[in-house]
Formats: C-alpha cells, sequence, structure tokens
C-alpha cells in the first residue's frame, strides 16, 4: 500500500513518515498543495494523508480539485488542528473520507488509515466497464462484444488499470510503476506490452479502445477525443 502525506510541519511529517514506514506501508510526501496535488495526480496512491494548512493551495482546495477536476477517487485522510464542527463538516464536505484532530496518537492514525482502506476495499466494484469490454475481477474473466478475450497475467493487470482510470489518459512512469515497480526492464516495455494487449483487444473489431496519447501515456475510452 501507497500512502502521500502532504504536511507542512517538518516535525510531524518525519514522525508520520517514520511511524508508516515502520509498519510496513510504502510512503512519498510533499510540503505544500501544489506539489501534493501534482503527485496525486501524476502517480498511483492508495490513500492520501492531507494536512489543511497548507502553502500555495490549503487542504480543501486539493481535496475539491482532486474530487472535481482529477475526479480521484483515492481516500483522503485530513489532518488539522481545528477541532470546531464546521471545519469538520468543511473537510468532509470537500471531498475527504475521514478528519483527524491534531495532536494525535500515531497509533490511531494508522487505525484510521487501515478502517478506510478497509471500507474502500470492502466497496470496490469488482466488474469493470468500458463500451462493449467488460471484466469481472473475482473471476479474471475478460469479454468484448460477448466473446472471450485471453490475455497473460501483466497483460491483465495492464488492462484492470487502464480501465479503472477510464476515460483519463494513464502516464507511462504510472503503469511502469504499477507493473513492475522500480525494476522496469526497459524504455520499451511497455510499449510491447500495450502492442500486445492492442492486439487482443482491439485488432479483431472495428472500434479501437486503446489509444495513445503521445508523448505522455494511454487511455482506454470508446472513443478518441482528448479529454
Amino acid at each position: 500500500m501507497r500512502i502521500l502525506v502532504i504536511e507542512d510541519n517538518r516535525d510531524i511529517l518525519a514522525n508520520v513518515l517514520d511511524y508508516l514506514q515502520l509498519k510496513g506501508f510504502g510512503v512519498d510526501c510533499a510540503q505544500d498543495g501544489l506539489t501534493g496535488l501534482h503527485l496525486a495526480t501524476s502517480q498511483h496512491f492508495d490513500l492520501i494523508v492531507l494536512d489543511i494548512m497548507l502553502p500555495g493551495i490549503d487542504g480543501y482546495q486539493l481535496c475539491r480539485r482532486l474530487r472535481e477536476e482529477a475526479r480521484s477517487e483515492i481516500p483522503i485522510l485530513m489532518l488539522t488542528a481545528r477541532d470546531a464542527l464546521d471545519d469538520r463538516l468543511q473537510g468532509l464536505r470537500s471531498g475527504a473520507d475521514d478528519y483527524l484532530v491534531k495532536p494525535f496518537a500515531l497509533s490511531e492514525l494508522v487505525a484510521r488509515i487501515e478502517a478506510i482502506l478497509r471500507r474502500v476495499q470492502g466497496n470496490r466494484r469488482r466488474l469493470l466497464q468500458v463500451a462493449d469490454l467488460v471484466y469481472d475481477l473475482d473471476t479474471l474473466h475478460i469479454s468484448r462484444a460477448g466473446r472471450p478475450l485471453k490475455l497473460n497475467p501483466l497483460g491483465m493487470k495492464l488492462l484492470a488499470i487502464l480501465m479503472q482510470k477510464s476515460p483519463a489518459v494513464v502516464r507511462r512512469e504510472v503503469l511502469e510503476e504499477a507493473l513492475w515497480g522500480e525494476d522496469c526492464p526497459d524504455s520499451d516495455s511497455l510499449r510491447s506490452h500495450v502492442h500486445q494487449l492492442r492486439q487482443v483487444l482491439d485488432k479483431p473489431f472495428p472500434r479501437a479502445l486503446l489509444h495513445t496519447q503521445h508523448g505522455v501515456g494511454y487511455r482506454l475510452a470508446e472513443d478518441d477525443d482528448a479529454r
């Protein structure tokens, strides 16, 4: 599980990073709102721990932009010293999933994170569909226009990521990290696997679903309009 911590207080940030890593989470961080927004929209994370009072843009603005502009459903746990009811309501209305008031025990932070992740995993849609393409994540059955499709395990993982993000463009580096972590074989590996996926997914059918955004990444959608 990868967590992004956006917090401008260096002492709090260091303590949170150390504790989350100790508990087995992969952690990245940002100390201002704009950097945090960039990381959240350009890389894959399972949850964001977000302070409200940030330089650049504050946590409320960041949260709203993730939900409304980026259409991100990533779980967000807000951190703040503000404990008034109106402040808590504002955080939840801006799109946060939970709210933790400073000062807090690190053990409670982890408990809140684990509870959010359990809820998300329990509610996660197990059937993906884009146009006439259907992927059952429980049975691993993939079909298009009712015709079964056969993919290797890496192709199945690549397809799941693209379908979950559809119709958005998924950046090359995000796909490479999701498939191989820090050990990407070489610069042409992703292109090769996308080509193989396209042969199975699009070649037998009249309309292409898998589109290349040159210099950026790939998107899965019913049309080829840039979005």
